[in-house]
């Protein structure tokens, strides 16, 4: 799967996809607050509000909905030969996008993860995890690594320090962040787990409803957002992001006949 994943990703973002049509009149599932929910109403579309990209999927499946607006990333790992949707294919990109990972406003949380993240690159073990799961095609290039961050004594980094955990506020969105066993994993999971290391605390994973991770996030009912999360002008006015990690574009899903 995680080869055919990355295949998948690099065919398609460099000379897009040849699938089967849909059809404008058509009920399309969406997770809700979602990148794919935006483009629906961008559109015009009526969709189905569901709680997970992976509902979306099943919605298909079952012939609920007509079609899903899913990540791209997501749909490299869950549709086609060899994964759990075989009879179900995308079609071309209606938006492209990035992911990044959101904090609390003003929270040097993100300058930390930013640190990270360059730190990582430059020594290749981001593209080593990301190889794992197969988007190594669709990362971003980081900063060359600087001075590192400031840590501010009242600050969230501090906060999470003392209190030994970093919370994860996630959905269930392979090859995100994803179970195997009772393990979360995934390549934002395994990512979210070296920050924790590095900050000395345990990676606690919550699961959230998308809709409502802001306010997941500000009632400090968890540390982070880091699910494939879409850098939209409203999570970046509503949250502290880092900066972008992967690309990703949202595509129609629809059953291959």
């Amino acid at each position: 799967m995680k080869k055919k994943l990355a295949v998948l990703l690099g065919m398609s973002m460099v000379m897009g996809m040849a699938m089967p049509a849909y059809a404008e009149d058509m009920v399309y599932a969406v997770e809700a607050g979602s990148a794919g929910e935006a483009a629906a109403e961008e559109k015009g579309w009526e969709y189905n509000s569901v709680a997970s990209q992976a509902d979306a999927l099943m919605e298909v499946a079952s012939g609920t909905s007509g079609a899903a607006i899913i990540d791209l990333l997501m749909a490299g790992a869950m549709i086609g030969e060899g994964t759990s949707y075989p009879d179900l294919v995308h079609t071309e990109e209606l938006t492209t996008e990035e992911y990044g990972v959101g904090c609390r406003k003003e929270s040097d949380l993100a300058a930390y993860i930013n640190a990270v993240f360059q730190e990582t690159y430059a020594d290749g073990s981001m593209q080593e995890t990301a190889e794992k799961y197969g988007v190594q095609e669709a990362l971003v290039e980081q900063a060359e690594p600087g001075e590192e961050a400031e840590i501010a004594e009242d600050g969230d980094v501090a906060y999470i320090q003392e209190k030994g955990s970093l919370i994860v506020g996630i959905t269930d969105f392979a090859p995100m962040d994803y179970k195997e066993g009772d393990e979360w994993i995934g390549f934002d999971a395994d990512m979210a787990k070296l920050v924790a290391e590095k900050l000395g605390v345990e990676a606690q994973f919550v699961e959230i409803d998308w809709d409502n991770k802001i306010m997941e996030l500000n009632s400090k009912n968890i540390d982070v957002v880091w699910n494939g999360m879409t850098l939209t002008d409203e999570v970046k006015e509503s949250m502290e992001c880092t900066n972008a990690y992967c690309n990703n574009a949202q595509v129609v899903v629809v059953p291959a006949e």
